[in-house]
């Protein structure tokens, strides 16, 4: 197979970069010039290595064929609406005499393959953009593709994987080209109505009305490593405000770190990670199987202790060598699949979710995270989510509802972060939304306080059916030190407020706040976490099994009635 249109860093414009046919550097035959490195290489290594550099491990474009024979099962792929009639809906001069020339010499119809595959025995609808045809660009054909094999998806109840590529709209189709965009959407959309799953890779470029549609429509987005993605291209949107971009721009770690996907996935493991989304999608799973109590002694019947007063438990519950929320879900879960951002400004490290096995199970975790050191503390800013974070919690848990995954969260914050750019990006309406919609979630929702509760910004992972503290955790209005600042006018009573606000578990469960306190052991670490999750495991099994038996209006109304009450 020949490298042709290996991608370069500098992407045209979609008008440009569609016409654009890279030319190899050397003749056609063993031995070619990386576009990247400037190195020769020989076509076979880079052909064998997923389409990559053997010397810098630059990405080419993969052919749609190569790249679906790397994906799916052998044998396994079924391809559909091969034969389309050619469109020109613009009288285009020269247009047809340019698909012929392309057909010829891809050996493709259009610029996406679509049909049926299994992946790793899962049957999927599959769509594979190719670069060498007009640069994957987007007109009639291509967008009936794509919403035909979308609308038999969602009649046989299968789930979507599509390969975007694309310089954009078809130019020679003019606004027919435009209309595919809503096209696509509006198949999707009746897709995810039916409760079925539409992952989206991304690869360089995926650029333009491409973008604008069904690339970025996905329950979950993928990305290649370096991939370009963006609505304007970077020359265009130089030209147009008369500024030199910043390194990076527009590139998949860009889009990671400001919410717009959920990873970046090297091409050689796409495979593996594909399988493990589509194995926890599969079936909305059983709950799980009774699990076994073990006859293990509490740490009260094991001996006697002086219980440990009000600050006392504030300074344990801020130990820095107490587990953090990730430890929760190591310990708890398996097959553990994490998804970043919110879609809309960033990825918060603050909050920690995606998709795991509870003994088989798949649900949905999420876990706000104050990192065990001080360059951990600062990425995580210290526990105190963002708006981002909350947004990027409340899309997760809207897309386990759409699943039927119940949900479960682990909290630990000292509150939401107090700053110049949280209130510009809606502090208040992050948590205010989460709290309104986790108050009528369609699926049983767990909150297990294990550090800090801090105000609002633990409320908002904390509206739940049940939840739970540990016994040294705290749960309180405002920290201490800000309980006596405000009411008292002087922040060193932060001992006597602790003692005022009633913020320990006892009194949270008097209260009625919290239905279930789990024991410490006398240092609660990482190497001592599971003293306490032997015990909330048994109790998890035991909260899926009420609460999935509920329907939805009987999760709702429980929901209601707890907050109701207080």
């Amino acid at each position: 197979m020949k490298l042709d249109n290996m991608f370069k860093k500098n992407q045209l414009s979609p008008s440009v970069t569609q016409e654009r046919e890279q030319k190899s550097e050397v003749p056609e035959g063993l031995l070619r010039k990386c576009n990247l490195c400037r190195k020769v290489i020989l076509a076979e290594d880079a052909e064998k290595g997923y389409y990559t550099c053997p010397k810098c491990g630059g990405y080419y474009h993969m052919p749609a064929m190569q790249r679906i024979e790397t994906i799916v099962d052998e044998g396994s792929f079924e391809e559909w609406d091969r034969e389309m009639r050619p469109v020109n809906p613009m009288r285009y001069k020269g247009y047809l005499d340019k698909l012929k020339t392309l057909q010829e010499k891809t050996g493709l119809k259009e610029a996406v393959v679509t049909g049926r595959a299994k992946i790793d025995g899962t049957d999927v609808v599959l769509g594979v953009c190719d670069g060498r045809f007009l640069m994957a660009s987007m007109g009639q054909n291509v967008g009936e593709k794509i919403a035909r094999a979308v609308e038999r998806a969602t009649e046989k109840g299968l789930p979507v994987v599509i390969f975007a590529c694309s310089g954009g709209a078809r130019m020679q189709e003019g606004i027919v080209s435009l209309m595919q965009m809503a096209k696509t959407a509006a198949a999707l959309k009746r897709h995810s109505e039916a409760g079925l799953l539409y992952i989206s890779v991304l690869t360089d470029p995926t650029t333009g009305g491409v973008t604008a549609s069904f690339a970025m429509l996905g329950d979950i987005i993928l990305a290649e490593p370096e991939a370009l993605i963006g609505f304007a291209g970077p020359r265009v949107i130089e030209q147009t405000i008369g500024q030199k971009l910043p390194k990076g721009f527009q590139r998949a770690e860009f889009l990671l770190e400001h919410g717009f996907l959920d990873g970046i996935v090297e091409r050689k493991l796409l495979r593996r990670e594909l399988s493990r989304i589509l194995k926890l999608h599969e079936e909305k799973g059983d709950l799980p199987a009774a699990v076994h109590k073990t006859e293990k002694k509490t740490v009260g019947e094991e001996r006697k202790r002086r219980q440990p007063e009000a600050w006392e438990r504030v300074l344990k519950s801020r130990k820095a060598s107490r587990p953090s929320g990730s430890d929760y879900i190591q310990a708890l879960f398996t097959d553990f699949v994490e998804f970043h951002g919110d879609r809309v400004f960033g990825d918060d490290a603050a909050v920690t979710g995606g998709i795991a096995r509870f003994h088989g199970m798949p649900v949905t975790v999420i876990a706000q995270e104050k990192g065990k050191n001080t360059k951990e503390n600062i990425f995580r800013n210290f526990g105190m989510p963002k708006p981002e974070g909350y947004r990027k919690a409340l899309r997760l848990m809207k897309q386990a509802e759409k699943f039927g995954r119940p949900v479960i969260c682990f909290v630990d914050t000292p509150g939401a972060f107090c700053g110049i750019e949280a209130e510009e990006r809606g502090q208040g309406e992050a948590i205010a939304r989460n709290i309104y919609e986790m108050s009528a979630l369609n699926v049983p929702l767990l909150s297990v306080v294990v550090g800090e509760g801090g105000s609002g910004g633990a409320l908002a992972l904390a509206t739940a059916d049940e939840v739970w503290i540990l016994e040294n955790a705290i749960y309180s209005i405002l920290s201490p030190e800000g309980f006596s600042s405000i009411l008292w006018k002087d922040s060193s009573k932060a001992k006597e407020a602790a003692k005022v606000m009633k913020m320990t578990a006892e009194s949270l469960q008097k209260q009625q706040i919290v239905e279930q306190i789990f024991e410490e052991p006398e240092e609660l670490t990482a190497e001592t976490i599971n003293f306490v999750t032997d015990k909330m495991d048994q109790e998890i099994a035991s909260f899926l099994k009420k609460y999935g038996s509920l329907s939805k209006e009987e999760l709702r109304e429980h929901r209601y009635a707890r907050f109701r009450k207080m």
